[in-house]
C-alpha cells in the first residue's frame, strides 16, 4: 500500500478519475465489511460515555445522506454508504457493537445545519458528515480528527464559462445552510445563496437559478458523476476542511477514544481500505492519513 505524501489530500483531476472509476458515486459500494469487536472487562473506563454505549449495544450516528462517496443513501438502502460512514463503523465496531445491525446502530440524517443542536440535544452520539473542525464548533461540541483532509471547489453546468471562485463575484453561488462553504464563498466575494441540501443546490444549478454550486471538491465531484455531461467541477480548491468526528462536550472522554480508534485505523490499514472502498480507484494512489489533533486542543 502506498501513501501519497501532500498537503492536499485530493486533486481534483485524480479524485474524478476516482469516482469515475470506481462507481461510487451513487453509494453503489456496500463498503468494507467491518467486525465488530470484542470488549474486554476494564476496556472502557466506567461512568464513561463509551462504557454507557459499550454496555447498551446501541449508538446513534449522525451522517450525511447526500453526499455520494461521503454520506449517502438512497429509500431501497438500509445502510448509508461513503468514506464518513467507513470511518463510523470502525468506531462503532470498537464499541462492541454490530456496525451493519441496523437495530443497533441508528444512522441518522443529520443535515450542515442540525449537527451542533443534535449532538446538544443527544439526539445522536457521534457526528461524521463531512464535519469541519473549526474553532467556533469547538466552542458548542467536541470535535477531533482530522480523518479526512479537502477543499472547497466550485460547480458548475457543464456549459458554463466559469473557471472558478474567481469569476463569480457579485453572483449568488449555493451552499447549505449552517456550513463553513457558505461563509467561504462569501469571504471569496460571491453573494452566498443558502440551501438545506447539497443536492437542492445541484438541482439549482441544473435548472439555472444559480450559476454555481460550493463546497468540498470531493463532494462536488460525486455530484458531477452522478449527473455526468451535465455538471463539471472547476478551479483550484480556495480552503481547507479538516474532517473529523463530532461529540458531546458533556463526554469529553471520548476525544481519547476517537483518536485512538483513529490512529490504530491508520496503522493497520483500516483507514486506506475504507478510501479506497469509497473514495479510492484504480490508478489512484492512497493518501496520507492527516494528523491527529491533540485532545488538550
Amino acid at each position: 500500500m502506498r501513501f501519497k505524501r501532500s498537503k492536499a489530500v485530493f486533486a481534483a483531476i485524480a479524485l474524478a478519475s476516482t469516482l469515475a472509476a470506481c462507481g461510487n458515486a451513487g453509494g453503489d459500494s456496500e463498503g468494507v465489511d467491518v467486525k465488530a469487536k470484542e470488549v474486554d472487562a476494564g476496556k472502557f473506563e466506567a461512568g464513561s460515555k463509551m462504557a454507557e454505549l459499550a454496555d447498551a449495544g446501541k449508538i446513534t450516528v449522525g451522517v450525511k445522506y447526500d453526499q455520494p462517496g461521503l454520506g449517502f443513501k438512497d429509500a431501497s438502502s438500509d445502510i448509508p454508504t461513503g468514506f464518513d460512514v467507513e470511518i463510523a463503523k470502525l468506531l462503532v465496531a470498537d464499541l462492541g457493537i454490530d456496525p451493519t445491525d441496523t437495530g443497533a446502530v441508528t444512522y441518522e440524517e443529520t443535515i450542515s445545519d442540525n449537527r451542533e443542536p443534535y449532538l446538544q440535544k443527544g439526539r445522536v452520539d457521534l457526528v461524521l458528515a463531512s464535519y469541519s473542525i473549526t474553532d467556533d464548533r469547538r466552542k458548542v461540541v467536541g470535535q477531533t480528527g482530522p480523518y479526512f483532509l479537502t477543499g472547497q471547489q466550485v460547480l458548475v453546468a457543464a456549459d458554463s464559462d466559469i473557471k472558478g471562485i474567481e469569476d463569480l463575484k457579485g453572483e449568488e453561488v449555493c451552499s447549505v445552510t449552517g456550513s463553513t462553504s457558505l461563509e467561504n464563498v462569501e469571504a471569496a466575494g460571491a453573494v452566498g445563496a443558502p440551501a438545506d441540501t447539497y443536492s437542492q443546490c445541484a438541482e439549482d444549478v441544473l435548472n439555472g437559478s444559480v450559476k454555481a454550486m460550493s463546497t468540498d471538491g470531493s463532494i462536488l465531484l460525486g455530484l458531477a458523476a452522478q449527473n455526468d455531461g451535465e455538471l463539471k467541477v472547476v478551479g483550484d480548491e480556495f480552503s481547507e476542511e479538516r474532517i473529523g468526528v463530532g461529540y458531546s462536550l458533556d463526554s469529553p472522554e471520548m476525544c481519547g477514544w476517537i483518536n485512538g480508534v483513529l490512529q490504530e485505523a491508520y496503522d493497520n490499514g483500516d483507514w486506506a481500505k475504507a478510501f479506497e472502498a469509497t473514495l479510492g480507484g484504480d490508478g489512484v494512489e492512497t493518501p496520507e492519513p492527516p494528523a491527529l489533533d491533540d485532545c488538550a486542543a
